[in-house]
Protein backbone atom coordinates (compact mmCIF):
# COMPACT_ATOMS: atom_id res chain seq x y z
CA UNK A 1 0.00 0.00 0.00
CA UNK A 2 1.33 3.46 -1.00
CA UNK A 3 3.90 2.48 -2.79
CA UNK A 4 6.11 5.62 -3.35
CA UNK A 5 6.70 5.78 -7.06
CA UNK A 6 2.77 5.03 -7.73
CA UNK A 7 1.35 7.79 -5.34
CA UNK A 8 3.60 10.35 -6.68
CA UNK A 9 2.82 9.16 -9.59
CA UNK A 10 -1.08 9.53 -9.22
CA UNK A 11 -0.69 12.78 -7.21
CA UNK A 12 1.16 14.60 -10.63
CA UNK A 13 -1.63 12.98 -12.38
CA UNK A 14 -4.47 14.59 -10.21
CA UNK A 15 -3.16 17.63 -10.06
CA UNK A 16 -2.76 17.65 -13.48
CA UNK A 17 -6.60 16.98 -14.14
CA UNK A 18 -7.52 19.68 -11.58
CA UNK A 19 -5.55 22.04 -13.91
CA UNK A 20 -7.15 20.30 -17.48
CA UNK A 21 -10.23 20.70 -15.38
CA UNK A 22 -10.19 24.79 -14.24
CA UNK A 23 -8.92 25.24 -17.86
CA UNK A 24 -11.77 23.35 -19.37
CA UNK A 25 -9.07 21.79 -21.86
CA UNK A 26 -11.56 18.71 -23.10
CA UNK A 27 -8.82 16.41 -24.78
CA UNK A 28 -6.70 16.63 -22.07
CA UNK A 29 -9.88 15.34 -19.66
CA UNK A 30 -10.82 13.14 -22.00
CA UNK A 31 -6.89 11.60 -21.88
CA UNK A 32 -7.07 10.80 -18.39
CA UNK A 33 -9.95 8.44 -18.22
CA UNK A 34 -10.08 4.82 -19.94
CA UNK A 35 -10.79 4.59 -23.14
CA UNK A 36 -13.49 1.77 -22.79
CA UNK A 37 -17.22 1.37 -23.10
CA UNK A 38 -17.07 0.24 -19.18
CA UNK A 39 -15.42 3.56 -17.60
CA UNK A 40 -18.07 5.29 -15.50
CA UNK A 41 -18.91 8.75 -14.44
CA UNK A 42 -21.48 9.61 -12.32
CA UNK A 43 -22.47 13.32 -10.85
CA UNK A 44 -25.11 15.20 -10.02
CA UNK A 45 -26.42 15.48 -13.61
CA UNK A 46 -26.53 11.75 -14.28
CA UNK A 47 -24.42 9.16 -15.52
CA UNK A 48 -21.73 8.77 -17.88
CA UNK A 49 -21.50 5.04 -19.02
CA UNK A 50 -18.83 4.70 -21.12
CA UNK A 51 -15.46 6.94 -22.83
CA UNK A 52 -17.86 8.32 -25.26
CA UNK A 53 -20.94 9.61 -23.08
CA UNK A 54 -18.17 10.79 -20.45
CA UNK A 55 -16.68 12.92 -23.77
CA UNK A 56 -20.09 13.94 -24.73
CA UNK A 57 -21.03 15.14 -21.25
CA UNK A 58 -17.37 16.76 -21.21
CA UNK A 59 -18.54 18.89 -24.41
CA UNK A 60 -22.26 19.53 -23.01
CA UNK A 61 -21.25 21.43 -20.08
CA UNK A 62 -21.39 24.82 -21.55
CA UNK A 63 -18.03 26.70 -19.92
CA UNK A 64 -16.56 23.98 -17.87
CA UNK A 65 -16.44 23.15 -14.34
CA UNK A 66 -17.25 25.70 -11.85
CA UNK A 67 -14.26 27.20 -10.18
CA UNK A 68 -13.41 25.64 -7.20
CA UNK A 69 -11.46 24.81 -4.25
CA UNK A 70 -10.61 21.85 -3.03
CA UNK A 71 -9.79 20.39 0.55
CA UNK A 72 -8.57 17.07 2.38
CA UNK A 73 -7.30 15.49 -0.91
CA UNK A 74 -6.30 12.23 -0.34
CA UNK A 75 -4.68 9.87 -2.44
CA UNK A 76 -4.07 6.29 -2.12
CA UNK A 77 -2.60 3.42 -3.92
CA UNK A 78 -2.43 -0.28 -3.84
CA UNK A 79 0.13 -2.17 -5.12
CA UNK A 80 1.88 -0.49 -8.15
CA UNK A 81 -0.93 -0.48 -10.50
CA UNK A 82 -4.01 0.72 -8.47
CA UNK A 83 -5.16 4.10 -6.82
CA UNK A 84 -8.17 6.07 -5.67
CA UNK A 85 -7.93 9.96 -5.61
CA UNK A 86 -10.81 11.56 -2.82
CA UNK A 87 -11.09 14.92 -1.97
CA UNK A 88 -13.53 17.31 -1.08
CA UNK A 89 -14.03 21.05 -2.75
CA UNK A 90 -15.95 24.10 -2.40
CA UNK A 91 -17.34 25.66 -5.69
CA UNK A 92 -17.81 29.62 -6.38
CA UNK A 93 -21.52 30.54 -5.54
CA UNK A 94 -21.94 27.36 -3.86
CA UNK A 95 -23.20 26.84 -0.21
CA UNK A 96 -22.92 22.88 -0.13
CA UNK A 97 -19.58 21.00 -0.17
CA UNK A 98 -18.49 18.49 -3.10
CA UNK A 99 -17.05 15.62 -3.24
CA UNK A 100 -15.07 13.23 -5.80
CA UNK A 101 -13.53 9.87 -6.14
CA UNK A 102 -11.83 8.60 -8.65
CA UNK A 103 -10.06 5.26 -9.50
CA UNK A 104 -7.05 4.56 -11.34
CA UNK A 105 -5.77 1.57 -12.83
CA UNK A 106 -1.85 1.84 -14.39
CA UNK A 107 -2.87 -0.02 -17.83
CA UNK A 108 0.47 -1.85 -19.48
CA UNK A 109 -0.08 0.30 -22.80
CA UNK A 110 -2.07 3.09 -21.70
CA UNK A 111 -0.74 4.00 -18.29
CA UNK A 112 -2.91 5.54 -15.48
CA UNK A 113 -6.48 6.42 -16.54
CA UNK A 114 -9.91 6.38 -14.67
CA UNK A 115 -11.87 3.97 -14.65
CA UNK A 116 -14.56 4.68 -12.54
CA UNK A 117 -15.48 8.69 -11.13
CA UNK A 118 -18.04 10.29 -8.84
CA UNK A 119 -18.86 13.42 -8.24
CA UNK A 120 -21.61 15.13 -5.67
CA UNK A 121 -22.15 17.44 -3.72
CA UNK A 122 -23.84 17.31 -0.51
CA UNK A 123 -27.17 18.77 0.89
CA UNK A 124 -26.88 21.53 2.88
CA UNK A 125 -27.79 20.45 6.50
CA UNK A 126 -31.43 21.57 7.57
CA UNK A 127 -30.85 24.90 9.84
CA UNK A 128 -27.25 25.88 8.40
Amino acid sequence: MNDATARAELEALFAAYERALMENDLDALHGFFWPSPQALRFGDGGASYGIDEIAAFRRGRAGGSPRRVLKDTRIVTFGPDHGVATTEFIREGEARTGRQTQVWVRFPVLGWRIVSAHVSLVATPAGA
